[in-house]
């Protein structure tokens, strides 16, 4: 039975005296979540943990090392995340310190320790049942919990029997080279090829004998409960933890129809698009369709070149090509979709990509830039500071040119796309007065701003 119970105003904390050299064991409560909240949370980081890389599911413990160390700068600290379930885990213990943040399933979870020593194990294993401490977290929580090398653990779900998870963590092993470790395993560390599981050590067998023979009674074990909003043995807490369960069981079972998504976008300095009245006065695009210009753009992105990796102007303009293939808007390409149904009974060209590159996907015979893109002309100048190439396609209503081009100069790269387009027929002059519209403000601004995003990302290995 709790002895005490105590009112705070501030985060409630256990604190456990330790064995003399190691670290106390802290744990903190900091926020109640919603109803619910904590098992479909849990879920949805779990089928998240489950596609990473580094996923191992060992030991009743899933988990994947989502950062790891950085020898070269003398970061020995990585970063972890872990899932205990219904089942709970087995006691064990690692040699290095540990720091994590967690949330509690919906039926609350129980932080066991014991804080004997491995000599007073070996002198008698009753010795880790005395020195045994339980922490209770009520459900749908975040709280930390911190303890030093050696400490003996186990987390199991608050409710005996119960089929919500125990816990989600996010761990820091603020050392992963701290502590007694074996040669192999430090040498696994130092190549960055530690596990969860690498690093643990599981309970001898006398002493897992002792607690799972009858004369062990978890009740009798010295025990600290934390909670929020209302006192742990309260009705009101009682009612609460039974609504909790409720919700969190059905709103769990739908968050496993739910496919886990993610997103990464990254920037690397400005990456806005700017109209210009024309294209640069050595550009080829003036050399272009001579006759009733219909519509005429330009557009620049200027960027660092570091960002780019651009050291050459032939290169990242062949980057950039790449990149109006490879990473196509999504709306552009919606858009597409819907102008190539509307289009084929005139029996018009069509393609996947937005109009001004669209004869990048042309397998006409012809000049090719790069080896790869077909091409009307191209230029490059000998100090290999520009470079550009001119696209376009000619049509029954329409013909078109799109210059695409680089200049490096003073460590910026600046990048250019213009587009002239000649009417042909009455026809071709109804479309362009519904599409030109669509092209200044979206479409061609949209396809630049993708592709040098895509060249940046490959630049720096910052994902697909």
């Amino acid at each position: 039975m709790l002895a005490t119970t105590e009112a705070l105003s501030t985060f409630p904390i256990a604190r456990i005296r330790s064995r003399p050299g190691v670290p106390p064991i802290e744990v903190a409560l900091i926020a109640q979540l919603g109803h619910g909240s904590g098992d479909p949370l849990i879920e949805a980081a779990r089928m998240r943990q489950s596609g990473h890389e580094a996923f191992i599911d060992a030991l009743d413990e899933p988990s994947a090392r989502i950062g790891g160390i950085d020898v070269e700068s003398g970061d020995t600290t990585s970063l972890y995340t872990f899932t205990v379930g219904a089942a709970g885990h087995p006691f064990h213990r690692h040699a290095g310190h540990r720091v994590f943040t967690a949330i509690s399933g919906s039926a609350g979870a129980q932080l066991r320790f014991s804080t004997a020593s491995s000599e007073q194990i070996a002198r008698d294993p009753s010795e880790f049942i005395s020195a045994l401490h339980h922490v209770n977290i009520p459900p749908d929580c975040l709280f930390t919990a911190r303890f030093g090398g050696g400490t003996w653990h186990q987390f199991v779900p608050l409710q005996a029997g119960s089929a919500h998870p125990a816990l989600f963590a996010l761990s820091c092993h603020t050392n992963e080279l701290g502590g007694d470790l074996a040669p192999e395993l430090r040498r696994a560390i130092m190549a960055n090829e530690a596990s969860i599981p690498a690093l643990t050590e599981v309970l001898p067998a006398p002493v897992r004998a002792l607690l799972e023979g009858a004369s062990f009674d978890p009740a009798r074990v010295a025990t600290i409960a934390l909670s929020l909003d209302a006192a742990p043995t309260s009705r009101l807490a009682r009612a609460c933890a039974s609504t909790r369960r409720a919700l969190g069981r059905a709103r769990a079972f739908a968050a496993r129809w739910r496919r886990p998504r993610g997103f990464l976008a990254a920037s690397r300095g400005a990456c806005a698009v700017r109209a210009l009245a024309a294209m640069p006065a050595q550009s080829l695009l003036h050399e272009q369709l001579d006759g009733r210009d219909a519509h005429d753009d330009a557009f620049e992105l200027r960027i660092a070149a570091s960002a780019l990796g651009a050291v050459s102007a032939r290169a990242t303009l062949a980057a950039i090509l790449a990149g109006f293939v490879e990473n196509h808007p999504s709306g552009v390409r919606r858009l597409m979709s819907l102008r190539n149904v509307l289009v084929a009974p005139f029996g018009l060209r069509t393609s996947s990509l937005g109009c001004p590159v669209s004869s990048l996907l042309s397998r006409t015979p012809g000049p090719v830039f790069a080896g790869r893109f077909p091409v009307f002309a191209q230029r490059l100048d000998a100090a290999d500071t520009w470079a550009e190439v001119v696209l376009g396609a000619d049509d029954r209503h329409v013909a078109f040119r799109t210059c695409v081009a680089v200049e490096l100069r003073d460590g910026e790269a600046r990048c250019l796309i213009g587009t002239r387009v000649n009417t042909r027929n009455v026809f071709g002059d109804l479309y362009m007065a519904m599409v030109d519209p669509v092209h200044r403000r979206y479409i061609t601004p949209a396809l630049l701003r993708h592709a040098i995003e895509h060249v940046a990302r490959r630049a720096h290995g910052t994902g697909e």
